[in-house]
C-alpha cells in the first residue's frame, strides 16, 4: 500500500475556509495600509505632527501575515488529515461488502452470466482488504460465502455459480437484500455496500422497503444491472433497469452496468475513513494528525506577541 492510500480527511469540507483565509492574506498584505483607517479619518496635516512627535506607531504588515498564515494552518488542522493506524486491519467489522448476486431463470438463461461472475469478482477486487460476503437468491436467498478476506476461496465460489445453485424457482430480490442486512447486523458492521447485481427483475415494494432499512442503517446500496444477453427462455420476464434505478435511489447508492462498472467499483473502493466519517468513527481506523497542525499554527502566533520598541 502507498501513502497515499493510506492517507485520508476525516473533515475535508473544512478546505472551504482555506480560500477566504489566502483571500483576506492578500488584502492585508497589499490593500491594508500600515495604520488602517485612521489615515482618512485625522486631519493629514494632524497626522504628519503626531507622526514626528513619535505619538503614533505604524502598524505591521508582518503581524497581519503571521495571524493570516496561523489561521490557513487551524483551518488546514481542522480537515483532519490522517494516516491509517497501524492495527487498523484488527477492525475487520468496520466496513464490509456483501455481493447479492440474481441467479434466476432470466439471468442465467437470459442474461451474461460470466459477465456476472466477472463483475462480482471485480466488486471483491475493489473492496480491497475489507471483507466480502455472498448472497445468491432466485425465489429463495443463501448465504454462499460468509464474510472473508481469502479472495481466492471466494473466486471459486464465484466461477462455481450456475443455473443450479439455487434450487428455487422464482426472482424475490427482496430476499437477498433481508439476508444480506441481517448479515451485516449479525456481524455489527458499522459500514457497508450492498451490491446487487441483478437484471431488474421480481423489484416490488418489498424490495423497496428492505433497500431503505438497508440505508438506514447508514449502509449503502448499490447495483450493478444485467441486461439481456439472448433471447430470453418462454415465459421469462424481461429486465428492468428503472425498477432498478428505483430501488438504488432508495438504497443511497449507485447503478451501473456490469459492462461499464466502474461508478460501482469507485463507490466500493472508496477509502475506509469515507464510508466512516459519517457515523463518526473514522478515529478508530485513522490516526488524526491536525493536532500536530494546531502546535505548528502557534509559531506564526507568537510573532502576534513581539514587542515593540
Amino acid at each position: 500500500m502507498s501513502f497515499l492510500d493510506a492517507f485520508a480527511l476525516l473533515r475535508p469540507w473544512w478546505f472551504l475556509a482555506i480560500p477566504v483565509v489566502v483571500l483576506l492574506a492578500l488584502r492585508a498584505a497589499w490593500r491594508s495600509a500600515p495604520l488602517g483607517d485612521w489615515a482618512r479619518a485625522v486631519d493629514p496635516a494632524l497626522m504628519a505632527h503626531l507622526a514626528r512627535t513619535g505619538a503614533v506607531l505604524g502598524g505591521r504588515r508582518q503581524a497581519n501575515l503571521a495571524a493570516a498564515l496561523a489561521a490557513g494552518l487551524i483551518a488546514l488542522a481542522l480537515t483532519g488529515p490522517a494516516v491509517e493506524r497501524a492495527d487498523g486491519r484488527t477492525f475487520r467489522n468496520l466496513d464490509e461488502t456483501v455481493i447479492v448476486v440474481d441467479l434466476s431463470r432470466s439471468v442465467t438463461e437470459g442474461g451474461n452470466l460470466q459477465g456476472v461472475r466477472q463483475a462480482a469478482a471485480a466488486v471483491a477486487e475493489a473492496a480491497g482488504t475489507r471483507a466480502v460476503a455472498l448472497v445468491v437468491y432466485a425465489g429463495d436467498a443463501y448465504l454462499a460465502a460468509s464474510p472473508t478476506t481469502d479472495r481466492d476461496s471466494l473466486g471459486t465460489t464465484l466461477f462455481a455459480l450456475d443455473a443450479d445453485t439455487v434450487p428455487d424457482r422464482g426472482t424475490h430480490p427482496e430476499r437477498g437484500l433481508a439476508l444480506a442486512r441481517r448479515t451485516l447486523a449479525e456481524a455489527n458492521v458499522v459500514a457497508a455496500d450492498v451490491v446487487l447485481i441483478s437484471d431488474g427483475d421480481g423489484i416490488g415494494e418489498a424490495a423497496t422497503r428492505e433497500a431503505r432499512a438497508i440505508a438506514e442503517h447508514g449502509w449503502r446500496l448499490q447495483a450493478l444491472f444485467v441486461p439481456a444477453d439472448k433471447p430470453l427462455p418462454p415465459g421469462a420476464p424481461k429486465p428492468d433497469r428503472a425498477a432498478l434505478d428505483a430501488l438504488v435511489r432508495a438504497g443511497g447508492g449507485t447503478v451501473a452496468d456490469i459492462a461499464i462498472p466502474g461508478p460501482v467499483l469507485d463507490a466500493v473502493g472508496a477509502g475506509l475513513s469515507q464510508h466512516l466519517a459519517a457515523g463518526g468513527y473514522g478515529v478508530l481506523a485513522y490516526a488524526d494528525l491536525g493536532r500536530w497542525l494546531l502546535l505548528l499554527a502557534a509559531l506564526p502566533v507568537l510573532v502576534l506577541f513581539r514587542r515593540s520598541a
